[in-house]
């Protein structure tokens, strides 16, 4: 049995196999860290998990989508300490995803106009977004190796480079935002050389005393994204790249949402905490046709990561429908993986690692309802089961609909 024994990412040893996945919390304020985001973060690592990653910090100003989203920069490296501090105090090391957001930032957070791999409009921001120069390009990249040095000021023992589910680097990887005519677009070497100069910054910066971690897709999952073939291509050149370990995830933000988490998108709960009336109002009416459901299952990315298991050989991390110890064990004793994420599992149950550690047969209670996700944009990221007379009776009605539905 694997789950319970330590683990090497890089230069990294975990005490076990279970990592918090970067699921963002909503928890920041102003662009910086607050007590909530720290208590989460050590009531997951006081509850037995190997590393919890701190979600979704920009890599610079217009990386910037929400003011609840960290923007990892030296100003908040004080409050960032404490809670790495606090992480290593209770036994678990620290992860802190960094991205850039793409043409799904805002002009107001990210300080002008959205830019993204070609110039267009994402109806999904909604926003106008130009295509970057390549000065910009490079710029970019930089800043990535700026938030790795960073990282490690603020004491993190790993970095998840955001490769996947389209935001700036998985933009410049799919045709479906990618149009370029110059040496960054047409064909797949062309598209992978943005996310070549990223990593090769991340892992300069990180030079032998941090592991480096990349979340990539292995389907976008529409028509017209990246498929299975060429997401192995993207995997191979990120492990030669000489990165430590690999997320394997799918889906895409602005076409494919639920692809990413599975079940369907309550779209009450999404718009009741939405402020834009024009925005909560548009959602409520199109928003069953602009997130379509994705069918759960427990390990609903299993099958394909099976293939990349296959052609791979550095550690890969298995993230999608790890719901107890069972399918833990599977992944890692049956399947071959060198580690399990768990993202709604953990905002659930933050304990559940020490469930699954004294109870081979424990099972979290997440219903799946992604209520969590839906809240999670406008403020912090809550599991329903923890709200008790706090949600209205609108929503509890809808999440009783949703778990009808799924029987």
């Amino acid at each position: 049995m694997k789950l319970f024994t330590p683990g090497r990412i890089g230069p990294v040893e975990l005490r076990n196999r279970t990592i918090r996945s970067a699921a963002f919390e909503g928890m920041g304020k102003d662009n910086g860290p607050t007590p909530m985001l720290r208590d989460y973060h050590f009531s997951v690592a006081d509850g037995g998990v190997g590393m919890t990653t701190l979600a979704y910090a920009g890599v610079c100003r217009s990386a910037l989508s929400f003011d609840t989203q960290l923007w990892l920069r030296p100003e908040i490296v004080t409050g960032l300490r404490e809670i790495t501090d606090g992480i290593h105090q209770r036994g678990a090391k620290a992860s802190i995803q960094i991205g850039h957001c793409g043409n799904m930032t805002h002009r107001k957070t990210a300080g002008g106009t959205p830019v993204g791999a070609s110039t267009g409009f994402n109806l999904y921001s909604p926003t106008w977004a130009r295509g970057l120069r390549k000065d910009e390009m490079k710029e970019i990249a930089r800043c990535f190796g700026d938030a790795v040095r960073t990282a490690r000021d603020a004491g993190f023992d790993c970095v998840e480079v955001h490769a996947g589910h389209g935001y700036l680097i998985s933009q410049f990887l799919s045709p479906y935002t990618n149009r370029r005519r110059d040496e960054y677009g047409g064909s797949l070497q062309n598209r992978m050389k943005f996310m070549n100069m990223c990593l090769e910054e991340c892992l300069k910066a990180a030079e032998s005393d941090m592991g480096v971690i990349v979340k990539t897709n292995m389907r976008d999952g529409f028509k017209g994204g990246l498929e299975i073939d060429d997401c192995l291509t993207v995997a191979r050149e990120i492990e030669r790249a000489g990165v430590h370990a690999m997320v394997l995830s799918g889906g895409f933000v602005s076409k494919a949402p639920m692809y990413v988490m599975r079940g369907e998108m309550p779209i009450y709960s999404m718009t009741y905490y939405m402020k834009q009336l024009w925005l909560k109002y548009g959602v409520r009416m199109a928003g069953g046709m602009m997130i379509p459901k994705e069918p759960y299952k427990d390990l609903y990315f299993l099958d394909d990561a099976r293939i990349f298991r296959e052609q791979l050989k550095l550690p890969l991390i298995y993230v999608g429908g790890v719901v107890g110890r069972a399918t833990a064990d599977r992944v890692l004793d049956e399947e071959g993986f060198d580690f399990v994420q768990m993202g709604r599992a953990l905002l659930n149950e933050p304990d559940m690692v020490n469930k699954m550690r004294d109870d081979e047969n424990h099972n979290c209670n997440c219903d799946h309802v992604n209520y969590c996700i839906a809240r999670m944009y406008s403020r912090e990221m809550a599991c329903h089961k923890h709200c008790g007379d706090e949600l209205p009776p609108k929503i509890k009605r809808e999440i009783e609909k949703i778990k009808n539905r799924q029987g």
